[in-house]
């Protein structure tokens, strides 16, 4: 399957914009909720075509998952049978998204023992999975690989608590030992914890549950062990990513637009980045309010750095994930912006298309772009292909922005992670058709 858009760009759009779920706090939640047997309702998850694919690897291990509502998703993990963790259509699943991976501290935990395939996922660079593997070691477990499947079988009959100090601070790493880890007798402590609100919220979710972990919102966790848990609801929190996708939209196309219900109070790294490009930002209660026709020469007068550095780092720094839509942004501000992507070597090969459209800018290496922005800056249509999530998305506003058509194919990468995502572009009064 291929599907193609074309988008007829240089229009200015206007409106109110509806956050979508998480989807990376939605995948944690959703992977926790299957260590112990009950039922569970959770809220506000997006309906996006990764959580789609989460759905059909777990009913693979006969879980009862689906939308009862809108955004709702009840699970009914009683009858989970993890023997079929060695199927064909399991693997084929957990195999499609990354996503799923944070499956295996579950299952550990509930079941003493689980398997790891080889995750799928944007195809960004090399994504390791060392974190995940050394922690299991590091309680006790026994980790066998098999070369010939590429997984490893991990058996935990005498997991002990343990201080685990972490290589990366990998938000899925550290899900996965937070999992294996809640029914272990005695404390056990987590250096170097990924501290990203989606963490925060599995550890939150668990504590409801009945575990008791503290330290919460830190990067160093203490999980004390519990002899069971019990099922709980759970409200997935807005998307950050979703949200920064908009703001760069609204940048791009010089748009006035609101984003409702943001959740402005995790999202400070995010919008602290964007000033950067310019005053344009207001929150108004918990709606965000983007104008970036807006004067900024107070600001200007302010920012006294000839060449903005933004570079992603782990929470509370900017979101590796917004790094390709904010280099779209950057492009129509009056700025010049060195942009450091340090995680993933491929992630940035996108912009040669931007290149094509007619951007001014430099792939100075694998990890770095250089930006002459300009608000006059003037892109025209082409041809292209979404290779990853956040690079299509960038490409969509891309287009969006420069005068002309542009087909962009392959976009079903972008429906992986945007929930609507033509739909509410259209709303807005987007240019946008399918093309069969």
């Amino acid at each position: 399957m291929n599907e193609k858009i074309e988008i007829k760009g240089g229009r200015s759009l206007s409106g109110e914009i509806c956050v979508q779920g998480s989807k990376n706090e939605s995948f944690m939640i959703i992977n926790a909720s299957l260590i112990v047997p009950g039922i569970f309702n959770i809220y506000n998850v997006p309906n996006i075509l990764d959580i789609q694919n989460l759905f059909k690897m777990l009913r693979c291990l006969d879980v009862e998952i689906d939308f009862v509502k809108d955004k709702v998703v009840k699970i009914d993990s009683r009858f989970l049978n993890i023997e079929k963790i060695n199927d064909e259509n399991f693997k084929s699943h957990f195999k499609k998204i990354r996503g799923g991976i944070s499956i295996v501290g579950a299952l550990l935990s509930r079941f003493k023992k689980a398997k790891l395939y080889s995750p799928g996922g944007d195809k960004i660079g090399l994504r390791r999975l060392d974190t995940h593997i050394q922690g299991f070691l590091d309680f006790g477990a026994k980790v066998e690989y098999d070369f010939l499947e590429d997984s490893y079988s991990i058996f935990g009959e005498t997991l002990v608590a343990k201080d685990i100090l972490l290589e990366e601070a990998s938000q899925t790493g550290t899900a996965n030992i937070i999992l294996s880890s809640v029914f272990i007798d005695g404390k056990s402590t987590i250096y170097n914890a990924a501290c990203e609100t989606n963490i925060s919220q599995l550890c939150l979710f668990l504590n409801k549950m009945g575990a008791k972990i503290s330290g919460i919102g830190t990067n160093f966790l203490t999980i004390e062990g519990v002899k069971s848990l019990n099922s709980a609801d759970h409200k997935i929190l807005p998307d950050n990513l979703d949200i920064g996708s908009f703001i760069c939209v609204s940048i791009a196309t010089n748009s006035s637009l609101m984003i409702k219900s943001a959740g402005v109070k995790d999202l400070y790294p995010v919008l602290n980045v964007f000033k950067k490009l310019g005053n344009f930002i207001e929150i108004s209660g918990d709606d965000i309010v983007l104008n970036p026709q807006k004067d900024d020469k107070k600001f200007e007068q302010e920012n006294y750095s000839k060449i903005i550095s933004i570079s992603d780092a782990p929470w509370p720094g900017f979101p590796a994930d917004l790094i390709s839509p904010l280099i779209v942004a950057s492009i129509f501000c009056d700025k010049k912006v060195l942009v450091h992507q340090k995680m993933y070597e491929s992630r940035l090969f996108f912009t040669d298309n931007l290149i094509n459209m007619g951007a001014n800018l430099i792939l100075c290496d694998p990890h770095r772009v250089f930006i002459s922005g300009s608000k006059s800056t003037k892109l025209r249509g082409i041809n292209m292909s979404s290779p990853d999530i956040r690079a299509g998305i960038s490409l969509i506003i891309a287009a969006l922005a420069a005068e002309g058509k542009s087909v962009i194919s392959n976009i079903e990468q972008v429906k992986r992670g945007y929930e609507d995502i033509f739909q509410r572009l259209i709303s807005i009064g987007a240019d946008i058709i399918y093309l069969q």
